[in-house]
């Protein structure tokens, strides 16, 4: 169930995040284990199918710090859940829910919540949905920018059926990404969909069995880090203002980021690699 809560060398990369998450109980993290520049999150609570308690979120928020600050060389991130435990996230910890009363509650719920802190990064983050997302877990993955589904996977948001409802942000995403309508089903039925239907009704992105699944979490990863990390911060906080924006507020802050771009070295490099038919050599800057 969801819960509202409280540079190339691969090395290089590493120490940041990955001396983080090696001091965390529940979150790994790896930098350019499989693609330069790409940090794999992974959350690993296999005994609990990796259920959001206080901690794992706790240890997430840490590592995703680690992952935007200043020099730790990651353009984007994949999240995903470990594999042994056969599921992304299978939702709350429910024995949390159960021992909290409502004020103890509005202070687990208060902002920013691991929810917003996913969102909000300024990387993108392609959510790597290896197995059940339920809850908290289907809000997890609708705060990432790109969701990358395996046929096993299935997605709902199963809270009333606890007496509950979203509160990680499942009422509002979630209507974003399907509509009203859709969204009202989900939620107010409590039922489960498969992987192919979710991405029917365009919760997530992409759908793959075994043999192509991890190729295309990490070709699409490959091709994102390909590209000026600053460009693609503006690019995610251009397409995230979209459904936050009337279209008038939303185009003048497009502009207003387009034109940023300009006083960029990035830009000017982008710009003289394609008149020159060679490969760009970004700054970051």
């Amino acid at each position: 169930m969801s819960d509202p809560e409280e540079g190339d060398d691969a090395g290089d990369l590493d120490s940041g995040p990955a001396a983080v998450a090696g001091d965390c109980e529940f979150v790994d993290c790896a930098v350019g284990d499989r693609v330069g520049r790409v940090a794999t999150v992974t959350l690993s609570r296999p005994d609990a199918r990796n259920a959001l308690n206080a901690q794992i979120r706790g240890e997430l928020k840490r590592v995703l710090d680690a992952v935007e600050r200043e020099g730790s060389g990651v353009r984007v991130v994949v999240l995903t859940g470990a594999d042994e435990a056969t599921a992304f996230v299978a939702g709350a910890d429910v024995t949390e829910l159960r021992e909290r009363d409502a004020t103890e509650q509005r202070r687990a719920s208060e902002r920013p919540r691991v929810y917003e802190r996913v969102a909000d990064l300024r990387q993108p983050v392609i959510a790597r949905i290896n197995g059940h997302a339920l809850g908290g877990g289907c809000e997890l993955a609708q705060a990432c920018d790109v969701r990358i589904a395996h046929e096993r996977a299935k997605l709902g948001q199963p809270e009333i059926n606890l007496g509950l409802i979203p509160g990680g942000g499942g009422t509002q995403r979630l209507v974003r990404l399907v509509g009203e309508g859709q969204a009202m089903k989900l939620i107010c039925s409590g039922e489960l969909i498969d992987a192919q239907e979710a991405a029917d009704l365009g919760l997530v992105d992409e759908v793959y069995g075994d043999d192509g699944f991890d190729d295309r979490v990490y070709d699409l990863a490959a091709s994102m880090a390909d590209k000026s990390p600053v460009a693609l911060e503006h690019a995610k906080r251009a397409v995230r203002a979209a459904s936050r924006m009337g279209i008038d507020e939303g185009l003048d802050y497009e502009t207003e980021l387009f034109v940023g771009l300009f006083a960029t070295r990035d830009k000017n490099e982008g710009i003289d690699a394609f008149l020159e038919d060679r490969d760009p050599e970004w700054e970051g800057r």
